[in-house]
């Protein structure tokens, strides 16, 4: 009896709680951490300075209503300079024939094309009679950047303008395909959530500095799964300039498609295999060979450069970028289990033929 009691009680007094209505009392919210604060001050700097980018293919008005043989293309820049540049993705440009900038303030304005380098995937683009703008970015560097590093994405996801997502750096020097059968090392990866319309958005650090331009995620159904990646600012830093003086950044090459590092792992082979050799270009002179897929034989393999031992393609891509187109690169080859030396001129992989090439046997035998 004592517990049908107590029971009913209980119900009673949550039934009049119920059809009291009375409201319950607010309580003061606590302090904001001092990782909060941190969030909001990086981004009231940074987000002023980022932009929304729609650009149009098959019409030269962006404004237009008129869908009919034409597509929209949108995506994210930020303020390089106060010229009125703004840096964003290749891909988010590219092709297209009208473009406009939203700013963070709500002013659009109409934008050229002032350079293209698709293998970096990266663009210049000049606003049209630009106004006061914000202030540009403050620019990092990304050459001590460690796993762990607290990361921020400014952007413009599936045309969310000025969202904020916060992570870490999950991994460095991955490799990223971009256009002309080329793939562009040390890229950067992070958790911080890039979905489509974040292209050509800033990545920051936790002091607010530009250490990356979000490009790409790495997705089955085009979402972000915690896949994202940037391109490195030290890359940045070196190829924007190059478009805003000239329109285009020269590549450097030797003439060499190497094979997936996966592929030497399973073999067992330590060192880059060379899959192809360019016909005309300072390796293929040389006489390096790349893989026989008739024969299904190795070609050449890359053990060092510059004397110093390679087991991965960024280590390879790494020495180009810093020789830069004119310079001269010296690749240890192996072949058949004998090495041999090659000196390759370091040319522009859509430019000229550039000088000859000197072989030096390190063996008794040189390779055929």
């Amino acid at each position: 009896m004592y517990r049908m009691t107590l029971a009913a009680a209980i119900v009673l007094s949550a039934a009049a709680a119920i059809h009291d209505g009375a409201a319950q009392p607010r309580t003061e919210r606590g302090p904001l951490t001092q990782l909060e604060l941190r969030n909001i001050e990086i981004f009231q700097r940074a987000s002023p300075s980022v932009v929304y980018i729609a650009a149009r293919k098959g019409s030269s008005d962006v404004f237009s209503t008129e869908e009919t043989n034409s597509t929209i293309q949108t995506g994210t820049g930020f303020i390089w300079d106060a010229q009125g540049h703004i840096v964003t993705n290749d891909h988010v440009v590219d092709g297209t024939n009208a473009i406009a900038v939203r700013l963070a303030t709500g002013e659009v304005y109409t934008a050229v094309i002032v350079g293209l380098a698709p293998t970096y995937d990266l663009a210049v683009i000049g606003l049209q009679k630009p106004r006061q703008l914000p202030p540009p970015l403050e620019v990092g560097t990304s050459a001590d950047l460690k796993v762990g590093q607290f990361t921020y994405a400014i952007g413009n996801p599936y045309g969310l303008e000025q969202s904020l997502t916060t992570g870490v750096i999950s991994a460095l020097k991955r490799r990223l395909p971009t256009s002309r059968n080329r793939e562009l090392a040390n890229v950067i990866q992070t958790d911080a959530a890039i979905n489509p319309g974040n292209s050509g958005g800033p990545l920051l650090d936790s002091s607010g500095r530009l250490i990356g331009v979000n490009t790409a995620i790495y997705s089955q159904s085009g979402g972000n799964t915690g896949i994202g990646f940037a391109i490195p600012v030290d890359i940045v830093s070196r190829v924007v300039p190059e478009l805003i003086k000239n329109g285009r950044v020269p590549v450097p090459t030797v003439g060499i498609l190497p094979a997936a590092e996966s592929v030497a792992t399973r073999l067992g082979i330590e060192g880059i295999i060379i899959m192809r050799v360019f016909e005309n270009s300072p390796a293929g002179r040389a006489g390096v060979k790349g893989v026989d897929l008739a024969a299904g034989a190795l070609g050449d393999v890359i053990v060092a450069v510059d004397g110093k031992r390679v087991h991965r393609i960024p280590d390879f891509t790494d020495a180009l970028e810093q020789i830069g187109v004119g310079g001269r690169l010296r690749l240890t080859l192996k072949r058949d289990d004998k090495e041999y030396s090659v000196e390759l001129p370091v040319i522009d992989a859509v430019g000229r033929r550039g000088p000859s090439p000197t072989v030096t046997d390190n063996s008794s035998k040189s390779p055929p």
